[in-house]
């Protein structure tokens, strides 16, 4: 996903080789998120980027100096930028506030939005009264036939040199793992197959557009479609993009197409509920990481330079461990630390420059030394403020009960604890309200939930968050989500997963759960995955119970937990 975005925007910078020189790019707001998760602000503007700007903002007018040659320096390119308040953001060019201009017709402009009504709307504007020499047009999806001709009406300037259609419409979070960044998604799981579905039309058609987008950027044809049978939505979205892929030859690639299994993620709610250890989880759930950026302000000891950082998979350190648990983390922080010290002493005697070559090499080694040190830093940050979470929210010992709950059976033990964990001051609110969710999933129909829910509130959950016990079990109860999340499982693995558990123990008491999600593809590689569970809308002649590529799809959002054990499967098929 990661490379098919970079190569987008490789293309988009020159125009796809049809606009060279000093350009403007603009975004809008779904398209900027796009951008930022594949390449830097600092590499933007070294492609002859002159400005990159929202389109779906107001334009100000402004004075002659806004109006910058070619040759201006970078601080006059930052003095344009006009992404700070959108997210994208960079360690090594620190974005300005919002800048003005009108008339800049020795520019060209490359245009890269969501092929929406409202994006249109802001291009006609912009090219009924143009203020740069000619426009380039890039779609991050399908453009329908209307919405072309509503912008070749509006071109009577003649302005606009090209349309293309670049399928960039999600958000690429590592190289086997997307996301369309959609919210609320629960409740259009909810409404599927009913009259209420009608309520989230858009938000269905964002995430069946998302699909189509994800399948046109890595040039996959499904020769099959499969689907969550419990789930009316992932039925739907399974025969929607079936009868497109069918009807839209765009879709038609050479050579055998992957098994795509859409999924819904009501089948797994406990999941998304788990406390994380490794540490592009963590991160995100301790601190927020959105779009590829973590905001460290206020936290204790953080200096101004680190207040906001970037986490993406051009740092070497996070993209060789993202996936590694908190012990490993630790240690590999602790090696990072003593190798930089040992580099930063070898190049530091001053004293032993006796030469303008000795020099000329200290000069071109600083750079490197200096980005270094704030990679440096910023782990040695990142993981001090993690750390100092751990301990203040005593997230140890939640995390382990909340895999008790999740993995184990026993009502009269996970009841006293929980009322206990309720209790204690020194849980935060949030974890009690999961500990809650968890307990009421697993002990639906055995379970005193009214007792929990007046502990729940006794302990300081508000009465609003109480309520979710009862919309949890509505959503994914089980009169709602399909079999497998404990004991449904076939028995055969269960008893498996039991013996092998005894035999060679659990390494790790706060990663014993497993997401339904593995056990679906486990069974898709052993060519055990039931049609009476995960039902064809589509099979292609030949098409091989054991596909050597899968592309799941799950309505509703993955975590990283599922993220990192699908990490941790592929390196395991290599």
């Amino acid at each position: 996903g990661i490379a098919a975005i970079k190569s987008y925007v490789d293309r988009l910078v020159t125009g796809d080789g049809k606009c060279r020189g000093m350009k403007v790019l603009l975004l809008d707001g779904s398209t900027t998120q796009v951008v930022s998760c594949a390449t830097s602000q600092t590499q933007i503007l070294a492609r002859d980027v002159f400005l990159v700007s929202r389109i779906d903002t107001p334009k100000r007018s402004t004075n002659t100096q806004s109006s910058t040659n070619a040759t201006s320096s970078s601080s006059s390119m930052e003095d344009h930028y006009e992404m700070a308040q959108d997210g994208y953001h960079d360690e090594e060019t620190k974005s300005p506030s919002p800048g003005t201009f009108q008339k800049m017709s020795h520019l060209r402009a490359v245009a890269y939005v969501r092929p929406t009504e409202a994006s249109i709307t802001h291009l006609i504007s912009e090219i009924s009264n143009p203020r740069f020499s000619e426009y380039h047009l890039f779609f991050s999806g399908m453009l329908t036939t209307g919405l072309l001709r509503r912008l070749a009406e509006a071109d009577e300037y003649e302005c606009v040199k090209q349309v293309q259609e670049f399928y960039g419409d999600f958000l690429p979070i590592n190289d086997d793992l997307l996301t369309l960044n959609c919210r609320d998604t629960l409740q259009m799981t909810q409404s599927a197959g009913t009259a209420w579905a009608r309520d989230h039309v858009p938000l269905y058609q964002r995430n069946k557009d998302g699909l189509s987008s994800i399948l046109l950027a890595l040039r996959k044809q499904p020769s099959a479609i499969r689907y969550q049978g419990s789930s009316p939505l992932a039925l739907q979205l399974a025969r929607d993009l079936q009868e497109s892929i069918s009807q839209n030859q765009i879709f038609h690639f050479r050579g055998e197409g992957p098994l795509l299994l859409i999924l819904d993620r009501m089948d797994d709610p406990v999941t998304p509920l788990l406390s994380q250890w490794t540490y592009q989880a963590m991160v995100h759930e301790l601190l927020g990481l959105n779009n590829n950026r973590v905001i460290l302000k206020g936290a204790p000891g953080i200096k101004k330079d680190l207040e906001e950082v970037v986490l993406s998979s051009d740092d070497e350190f996070f993209r060789n461990n993202r996936h590694a648990n908190f012990g490993e983390l630790g240690e590999a922080i602790k090696k990072l630390l003593d190798d930089f010290q040992k580099q930063t002493q070898q190049n530091s005697n001053v004293a032993n420059l006796n030469t303008i070559e000795d020099m000329q090499n200290f000069m071109e080694k600083f750079p490197q030394i200096r980005s270094q040190s704030h990679t440096v830093s910023k782990h040695v940050a990142l993981m001090g403020e993690l750390a100092r979470l751990v301990d203040v929210c005593s997230l140890m010992d939640v995390s382990q009960f909340e895999q008790e709950l999740a993995c184990a059976d026993d009502h009269s033990s996970h009841i006293r604890e929980l009322l206990e964990k309720l209790e204690n001051p020194n849980v935060q609110t949030p974890d009690k309200l999961r500990l809650g969710l968890l307990y009421a999933l697993r002990y639906e129909e055995t379970g005193n939930l009214n007792r929990v829910k007046s502990a729940m509130s006794k302990g300081g959950v508000s009465k609003d968050m109480v309520g979710l016990v009862d919309v949890m079990l509505r959503y994914a109860g089980n009169k709602s989500r399909g079999p497998g999340l404990y004991g449904n499982r076939d028995a055969l693995s269960k008893m498996t997963k039991s013996f092998l558990t005894s035999v060679q123990g659990v390494s790790n008491v706060y990663a014993q759960h497993e997401p339904v999600l593995m056990d679906i593809v486990n069974n898709i590689g052993k060519g055990k995955l039931k049609e009476s569970s995960h039902p064809y809308v589509h099979r292609g002649n030949g098409f091989a119970n054991k596909p050597q590529e899968v592309i799941v799809f799950m309505a509703g959002g993955v975590t990283y937990e599922e993220g990192t054990k699908i990490a941790e499967f592929n390196e395991a098929q290599r």
